[in-house]
């Protein structure tokens, strides 16, 4: 089970680069948005089991990528521990009440809400091909944290790191509770069908060094130690988006098996920078599938020239842009499957 994928995150080079996307299940499918038309919100849809598991296959069927990647949402966690949530339309998530003090412990927690998700793997693996690898996520504790104390997103994370700072000790219980609670999490994930995660830090860049220590690097690792002591031979993904320079410490004290690096970052720096022989997964900027010409040609070429010494997943550098042609994303997967370095 698993095939070229999961050998890749296990650390074997193949004679191809496997490739999956980011978000490739969700609105720049045609048949992802009728099906959302037909089930409402985001947040049905998602825990609608057989419909979340139709869309994880999606884009198997129309593009063959190599691994499935679980539908859902990182703010599930939040839900579980006993945050209301739903999705405003044209805005986003919103979580109520927001932990501004840090306040997490009132919450009664519901963990029944992840039921759904475990039965999407279920369902999604028993009707995945044997050669393709179950992909399952969670948020990082900082990213989900900060959705968790602002009630919303936002553009600086200003409340969360401003907590982070005036009270430490609180924000700290918080995401040790966060910690623990994604833990469960990705074992369930993992008995339910899961053969690799991936562990979504997305604002990790919004942290200075010493904070970004603390709280990326650190409870990264904790996870990733525990996963590992509970679950062996289930390959990690570590995606800290905008570490930058950040991002060899990240992958040398965080125990990830594998390292996502995003488009900002020259992935001839990260392959001479990474711990050498360490899988590397990316990192073609989203715009640039959008935009399509030359240049993608191009830049798909240099990434996997880029990485050609190491086990490297052909991936983006983040989720994938709700209006990208879906001939973009058919010249993208013809490319890297017709490359051999």
């Amino acid at each position: 089970m698993g095939g070229i994928l999961l050998e890749t995150l296990r650390g074997k080079r193949g004679d191809r680069v496997p490739i999956w996307l980011m978000r490739q299940a969700g609105r720049y499918l045609p048949e992802y948005r009728e099906l959302r038309a037909q089930k409402g919100g985001f947040l049905e849809l998602a825990y609608d089991s057989p419909s979340a598991s139709e869309v994880t296959l999606q884009p198997i069927r129309r593009f063959g990528f190599d691994g499935a990647i679980l539908f859902s949402d990182i703010l599930v966690i939040p839900h579980a521990m006993g945050q209301d949530l739903w999705f405003e339309a044209g805005e986003g998530p919103r979580l109520a009440p927001p932990l501004v003090d840090g306040a997490w412990k009132a919450l009664e927690t519901a963990k029944a809400r992840l039921d759904p998700v475990y039965e999407t793997v279920r369902l999604t693996r028993a009707a995945l091909d044997k050669d393709k690898t179950m992909l399952g996520f969670a948020g990082s504790p900082w990213t989900v944290a900060t959705y968790m104390v602002a009630g919303q997103g936002s553009k600086d994370q200003a409340d969360t790191r401003e907590l982070a700072y005036r009270d430490p000790a609180a924000f700290a219980s918080l995401v040790e509770a966060i910690e623990i609670a994604t833990i469960d999490y990705l074992i369930g994930q993992i008995d339910a069908g899961v053969e690799a995660v991936q562990l979504f830090d997305s604002w990790a860049g919004s942290l200075a060094p010493d904070q970004f220590e603390q709280w990326v690097i650190a409870p990264n690792a904790r996870i990733t130690a525990r996963l590992h002591a509970a679950r062996p031979g289930i390959p990690v993904i570590g995606f800290p988006k905008g570490s930058g320079a950040k991002l060899p410490a990240y992958a040398r004290e965080t125990g990830v098996d594998a390292v996502g690096v995003d488009e900002t970052v020259d992935p001839a720096w990260a392959a001479q920078e990474l711990p050498a022989g360490m899988p590397v997964q990316g990192n073609l900027d989203p715009l640039l599938l959008l935009a399509g010409g030359d240049a993608l040609g191009s830049r798909i070429d240099y990434i996997l020239e880029a990485f050609a010494d190491r086990p490297h997943v052909f991936n983006l550098g983040h989720g994938i842009g709700q209006f990208t042609p879906i001939e973009h994303v058919e010249k993208l997967v013809a490319q890297v499957r017709g490359w051999r370095g």
